[in-house]
């Protein structure tokens, strides 16, 4: 006898999910208003020692966000899935568990700058229906820029205020005395958010979202909130709306993923930066030219399995709770072209900037010469995006530089399609496109321009072959996942479809169990102090 599918539960009643919402916070402020009502007053009233402990945790404590890959993280998120679970039947009261953990969630990350992330969904929803409702082209073209300017400008005050202001100190020979802002945790993700919702309503690919519970929902969720995935409202939209619950099928692909990335964090990214690779570049002139190949390298795969280590956890968070997202990584290292890798590297920025910054400037419609002018300008504005620091932007210009120049010699580069059989071709296609992208590695991670020109003249001027045996043998567990790391990425993707197929047909109680060794065995072999995920910066 077939099983019945489980049915959907039914859909919450327009405003419902808010109700919830609102209810559960005037219970905080309540709470909150009797602990500081005790505390200014000097009365006699205590809080319980387990409320006291409940305050502690949820209050913001400077330096220490909640990580993915934090005890105190898996041990909420176990307590959130439960009451999720129990919620399943009263879709608004699911809407606003999740809505409310979510804001916990960035609460710990950034304090009161919550407040900024609640302003932007409000100004959104409204600019969102304003724009559902004018035909007026040019009225929806102010709104879009309305939407720009405000989200740029948080941008440029919190990120490149000071970076500005001491150039233009440096030029004009005055002082600067720099701000001290403190940058609100995952701005830079969810203001490309905000763009992308109101440049589609603008191009008219999607409606405007009606409830205001829905796009809270969406701007808030917080497995993608600090680091990404840039996922869109055309994708996420859809699927609140829809309302249906996480499968059996997406659970198990969930916690497969969280394993992965966990692995990807603690043992690969962690381990290589705290133990070899912040050495090398913290010193590029000590070592060989030999050591400062392996310190690109490791730390090309050490950003690789730290920021696909968070997507891996986010996606895999977001399925346990019924959300698919597209993949944000597809072996980047095995591309054959630096145009080949900007299509498998961070794909949802990479497209982002494709679609909202690229295109509109053009793209490729106007000519060879402006194409490769578009293509240094997105990549320029993706370099800046990544931080306060003019290296950021050269590493943007080396990678627009790269891919102007790969379209300019594309037709004497064998292309993809043309090399099946040609292995031979493929590996030095491969080979070549992984050089140029570890030089701009390099350019990423060093301090100063000063530090590049050192490594570059370390590698191609003193290499020094003599030390690899010794090298080896000081470093063999730095060696070891140096190379596993590699050739884990380059193992076919069937493998690894493979082993999660597996893994989903095991009974939950066997997940969970591997669940549990895996995390044991991470925590075994994690530093004392967590360290947070590369992109938290971003």
């Amino acid at each position: 006898m077939t099983p019945r599918p489980c049915p959907a539960p039914p859909a919450a009643p327009r405003g419902s999910a808010m109700r919830y919402l609102c209810v559960a916070l005037m219970c905080v402020c309540l709470f909150a208003t009797g602990w500081l009502a005790g505390k200014v007053y000097g009365g006699s009233w205590e809080l319980p020692p387990w409320l006291t402990r409940l305050g502690e945790m949820a209050a913001y404590t400077p330096g220490e966000p909640l990580l993915f890959n934090s005890g105190l993280f898996m041990l909420l998120f176990v307590a959130f899935t439960g009451i999720h679970t129990l919620c399943r039947r009263r879709r608004g009261l699911q809407m606003a568990a999740v809505i409310a953990f979510s804001l916990y969630f960035y609460w710990k990350s950034s304090a009161t700058y919550c407040f900024i992330l609640l302003g932007i969904c409000l100004t959104d929803y409204g600019l969102g229906l304003t724009m559902g409702a004018t035909r007026s082209r040019t009225m929806r073209r102010a709104l879009v820029w309305a939407n720009v300017l405000i989200n740029v400008g948080m941008l440029v005050y919190f990120k490149y205020f000071n970076l500005l202001g001491q150039t233009l100190a440096s030029i004009t020979s005055t002082d600067f005395d720099p701000l001290d802002l403190v940058l609100p945790a995952g701005i830079s993700f969810f203001s490309f958010r905000s763009m992308s919702y109101m440049v589609d309503l603008y191009r008219r690919r999607m409606e405007p979202c009606r409830s205001l519970a829905d796009y809270l929902f969406f701007l808030t969720f917080f497995p993608p909130l600090l680091a990404g995935p840039v996922v869109r409202a055309a994708d996420m939209l859809p699927q609140i709306r829809a309302g249906r619950p996480a499968t059996r099928a997406m659970v198990s692909e969930g916690i497969f993923l969280v394993i992965c990335g966990l692995v990807k964090k603690v043992i690969v990214a962690d381990y290589l930066a705290g133990n070899f690779v912040d050495r090398i570049f913290d010193n590029p002139a000590l070592y060989s030219g030999f050591e400062n190949l392996m310190g690109v390298a490791g730390f090309t795969i050490q950003i690789y399995c730290d920021f696909s280590g968070y997507s891996d956890m986010a996606i895999g968070l977001a399925l346990m709770l019924g959300f698919r997202f597209k993949d944000n990584f597809n072996a980047p290292f095995k591309s054959q072209s630096p145009t080949e890798f900007w299509r498998r590297w961070h794909i949802s920025l990479s497209s982002w900037l494709r679609d909202y910054i690229y295109i509109p400037l053009g793209g490729n419609r106007r000519g060879k010469a402006r194409q490769y002018v578009n293509l240094t300008v997105t990549m320029l504005a993706g370099g800046l995006w990544h931080g306060a620091s003019w290296m950021y932007l050269l590493w943007g210009g080396y990678n627009g530089a790269l891919l102007a120049a790969h379209k300019a010699v594309r037709k004497h580069w064998p292309a993809p399609r043309r090399l099946k059989g040609t292995r031979l071709l493929a590996a030095a296609n491969i080979t070549l496109t992984l050089a140029l992208i570890m030089a701009g590695m390099m350019i990423f991670r060093a301090h100063t321009p000063a530090d590049i020109a050192v490594m570059s003249r370390q590698i191609l001027t003193d290499f020094r072959p003599q030390v690899i045996p010794s090298f080896i043998e000081a470093y063999m567990l730095i060696t070891c996942i140096i190379a596993g790391a590699w050739m884990m990425h380059w193992l076919p993707r069937r493998h690894t479809i493979g082993l999660m197929r597996r893994f989903s047909a095991l009974p939950t109680a066997a997940q969970a169990a591997i669940l549990a060794i895996a995390i044991f065995f991470i925590i075994q072999t994690r530093q004392a102090d967590l360290v947070p995920f590369v992109y938290l910066k971003y």
